[in-house]
């Protein structure tokens, strides 16, 4: 129940900011137009976008959990100009987000009381075995600091925006002269070889003395530190926990059941089996009907008596079904089959076989085989389950109400949390290092390293959480000690010192020899006989595209960034991220065409206009900010 609410939920507070999406580089460049406040007296507010205020507490918490995951990623603190870029990412979102929820209202874009609910109810987080469940919903809200009034207002602001940016993206397309230059380059494929000059090689023999260890370690001690971390007691409620305590009376078992029957219904299944003959994507009506004909003999020969397996191995295009005589298994009327196949097939009865059946995959006779009517399970015959779902239903009902609960009593500053694990019924133990990296068993989510690592929580003057760990468990913790990150003595990292400038002497002499191979290619020699003097190798030429697999990265996209001239090969160098370096010759280039991968094709052209609405969103919000009075805190993150 609870997995997703961080994610999911708590960016509901951030209006429309899910719908940005990719726009957060373009946002970076509004950062020379905001206004920041100069007025006398600390501000209470983060930013003021005409006249509206966002909250400073708000955007504050935002930071913390995304700096949270950040750190986690990069296994350690983020440095600090590319922390006040992200900081000023974040403040740019803010602004964007409510430049469009403005810009909607404005606009009269009205969302009713009806679309509100369905959104509501939709919400995945909100979902129990694919139903909505207000338990659930409850305590996902909770979870996110949200009331449900607070939530459904602006998942109303959400919908608002939504209806803005459909509308304008609804006027972006794509001309045909467009289209063709963009499966001109998106399909190119380019002839090149190319030979690794490996780091290992370069390394060994690189000389490392005394200076260059001290300097090194000098000049790097930030890497050589040891983990931020702490020492923490925690305190876990799981549904696993409360439903193995629930008592199970058999009256309420009963009423449980009988008002919960429907789950335990076995839909009407089908066994068939067909044969396909298959008509292909955009043909054309000659083609169709000759297929439909071919469709119409195979009624008639099985309606006469015909082997229908026999008929299958003959006739069908349905490779996945063929050998065994076209049998598709048991299927129900709401399986993932195309409409029309399965209202054919259950509109006839046992040993029946159908007139021809068009779908997308071209036309299928059907022959009916058995029907297995639908029923139920009683309470007798599946009395394990039903009990264990009666548990698991009122463990959720329960989870809930002391997830809510323990929340008050944080709120209203508990800091016991022994206390609170008696009082809770909550399994409580002790980690001696928790990074954030995390640790077992709590693992390491941005939202638990997010509350372990705040100033309130690392400091012990108050207890964390509670934070979701999975769908059914939360914890709360206390940080009994906190350790910052030390550089460790060199003594102690002296192996890691010297291969760290073995590796960087290294990938220096391999860009060298590069560099000094590729000026070798440019006056005439040739890419064999230089490769010798390396000791390399390298394959024949090959055409690759853009999407190669079977290529590095890095050698691809040089590939694919190198200018070419006809009749000419053209060399380069790659330096490699993890040391070493490339050579890469380039010997043609083809333009490629429409209609090689049609599927591609169209995920190429849905790409490029995604790509191409978003930038025209961008260029919207831009000449919006350009007008918008906005005002800064610049103590916001201080």
């Amino acid at each position: 129940m609870l997995q997703n609410i961080g994610d999911k939920l708590k960016s509901h507070r951030w209006v429309g900011i899910l719908l940005l999406g990719a726009l957060g580089l373009i946002f970076a460049m509004w950062g020379a137009y905001g206004i920041v406040d100069l007025s006398t007296g600390a501000p209470s507010y983060a930013l003021q976008v005409n006249g509206e205020e966002i909250a400073l507490n708000d955007v504050r918490e935002a930071w913390q959990q995304r700096q949270s995951r950040l750190q986690q990623q990069v296994a350690g603190e983020i440095p600090a100009e590319q922390r006040r870029a992200l900081q000023q990412q974040l403040l740019n979102e803010y602004i964007g987000a409510t430049l469009l929820r403005q810009r909607a209202r404005e606009r009269g874009l009205r969302v009713d009381d009806r679309a509100v609910a369905i959104a509501y109810h939709s919400e995945p987080s909100f979902q129990v075995e694919g139903k909505f469940n207000e338990a659930a919903a409850r305590a996902m809200l909770i979870q996110a600091g949200l009331t449900p009034v607070t939530y459904e207002a602006q998942l109303r602001d959400s919908l608002q925006v939504g209806q803005l940016t459909q509308a304008l993206q609804a006027t972006d397309f794509l001309t045909a002269a467009e289209r063709s230059r963009i499966f001109a380059l998106e399909n190119e494929h380019r002839q090149l070889r190319y030979a690794m000059l490996p780091l290992e090689g370069f390394a060994a023999a690189a000389k490392v003395d005394e200076q260059q260890i001290n300097a090194w370690y000098s000049a790097h001690a930030a890497e050589y530190q040891t983990a931020e971390s702490a020492h923490l007691q925690y305190a876990e409620l799981s549904l696993a926990a409360i439903a193995a305590q629930v008592n199970v009376n058999e009256a309420d078992l009963t009423a449980w059941y009988e008002a919960n029957k429907a789950r335990y219904a076995e839909p009407e299944k089908r066994r068939a089996r067909h044969v396909l003959i298959q008509v292909p994507s955009g043909a054309d009506a000659a083609t169709d009907a000759a297929a439909l004909k071919k469709a119409q003999e195979t009624v008639a020969k099985a309606r006469a008596g015909g082997d229908f397996a026999a008929l299958v191995r003959q006739y069908s295009d349905d490779s996945g079904s063929r050998a065994q005589g076209g049998d598709l298994g048991w299927m129900q009327a709401d399986a993932s089959i195309d409409p029309a196949f399965s209202r054919a097939m259950f509109a006839l009865s046992a040993g029946q076989i159908s007139d021809p059946v068009k779908t997308p995959f071209g036309y299928h006779v059907i022959k009916l085989e058995q029907v297995q009517p639908a029923g139920g399970r009683t309470l007798a015959d599946a009395r394990s389950q039903i009990e264990a779902d009666y548990r698991r239903d009122r463990a959720g009902e329960i989870f809930g109400d002391r997830q809510e609960q323990l929340q008050q009593k944080l709120e209203a500053g508990n800091s016991d949390l022994q206390a609170l694990a008696s009082e809770f019924g909550l399994q409580s133990g002790d980690i001696a290092q928790y990074t954030r990296a995390g640790a077992a068993p709590l693992g390491g989510s941005a939202e638990l390293n997010a509350s372990v690592f705040s100033d309130e929580v690392r400091g012990g003057g108050r207890i964390g959480g509670p934070v979701a760990l999975s769908d059914d468990r939360l914890v709360i913790v206390k940080v009994l000690e906190y350790r910052t990150p030390k550089t460790r003595p060199l003594a102690e990292v002296r192996a890691e010192v010297i291969e760290a400038v073995r590796n960087d002497a290294g990938s220096r002499a391999a860009r060298e020899a590069a560099e000094a191979a590729v000026k070798q290619l440019d006056g005439g020699a040739s890419f064999d006989a230089v490769l010798k003097g390396l000791g390399a190798t390298a394959a024949a030429p090959a055409l690759v595209g853009r999407g190669d697999p079977q290529l590095p990265v890095q050698i691809r996209d040089a590939a694919f960034s190198m200018p070419f001239a006809a009749g000419k090969t053209s060399y380069r160098f790659v330096p490699l991220e993890q040391g070493g370096a490339a050579l890469v010759a380039l010997s043609d280039v083809r333009p490629g065409v429409a209609g090689a991968n049609p599927a591609n094709d169209r995920q190429l052209l849905a790409e490029v206009e995604r790509r191409q609405r978003e930038t025209l969103t961008s260029a919207y919000l831009l000449e919006m900010q350009r007008r918008a009075s906005i005002k800064r805190n610049d103590t916001v993150f201080e």
